[in-house]
């Protein structure tokens, strides 16, 4: 078990626009961060959501949305953006709850969340016109980074894609890894035995959201520091998917 952990915001990535090359301004920063020694296979690096969705056109521009009445009236009604939500609901694969201003939905990916990832915050000049949508496939958006830091670097590097989800009951939000590659993102310890040396049955830790909260101490919320690398924190590499951390439907002990 790891006995340190940490972690290292990475400076100078500047605002990220639609086509950027990702991999090669993360390398930028890699270089410029003073006080990052350099890497080893053993370090994790956590990229925000933001600015992949940014690279990748993740975008839409809200003057071209002409919202349903539905997100009218809801919109209306507890003061809410209705381009805004008709976005949300565009995006949803189902809609859990739309309630008192908030909406819970799937996204395609599988993940339950506030307003389906979509939004409007920290989307750089165009703010209050833009929301941010979740990458398409946030597995090949950390396989690619990883791909461009293993070929300038020489060192496999697992990347998480992280992002920023609430939590049922409890206030707050919290980063979460979206997508990973090079690392698994749960570590399933149902079967072998706790530090008494009983039987663990149920224990599985959720590994890369770990590392991705972690993450997040550094970068905060608005201190334009979308990436860091997490050393020491060992995760155990492979070449999961964040699909291994979505339970499936028939565990839902609240339809």
């Amino acid at each position: 078990m790891p006995a340190d952990v940490e972690i290292v915001a990475l400076d100078g990535i500047p605002e990220i626009a639609s086509g950027d090359d990702l991999g090669t301004i993360l390398g930028d920063a890699i270089e410029r961060t003073a006080g990052l020694p350099p890497l080893r296979e053993d370090d994790v690096l956590v990229v925000t959501q933001k600015i992949v969705s940014k690279a990748e056109n993740a975008i839409v521009d809200l003057t071209t949305i002409e919202p349903r009445v539905e997100a009218v009236r809801f919109a209306e009604r507890w003061d809410r953006d209705p381009r805004q939500i008709e976005v949300v609901l565009r995006e949803a694969r189902r809609v859990i709850r739309m309630e008192r201003g908030v909406l819970i939905t799937e996204t395609p990916h599988g993940f339950i969340c506030a307003n389906g990832g979509v939004d409007a915050s920290n989307v750089g000049p165009e703010s209050g016109q833009v929301v941010t949508l979740l990458p398409r496939d946030p597995d090949a958006s950390a396989r690619a980074i990883r791909e461009a830091i293993r070929s300038r670097f020489d060192v496999d590097v697992p990347v998480i894609v992280s992002d920023s989800f609430g939590r049922p009951w409890r206030w707050g939000i919290v980063d979460v890894a979206i997508g990973v590659s090079g690392l698994e993102p749960i570590e399933d310890l149902r079967g072998t035995p706790d530090a008494d040396g009983r039987v663990m049955k149920s224990t599985i830790r959720a590994s890369a959201d770990e590392i991705a909260s972690a993450a997040e101490l550094a970068l905060g919320k608005i201190g334009r520091r979308p990436a860091a690398v997490v050393r020491g924190a060992h995760p155990r590499l492979g070449e999961g998917s964040i699909a291994d951390v979505l339970m499936p439907r028939k565990f839902d002990l609240f339809p």
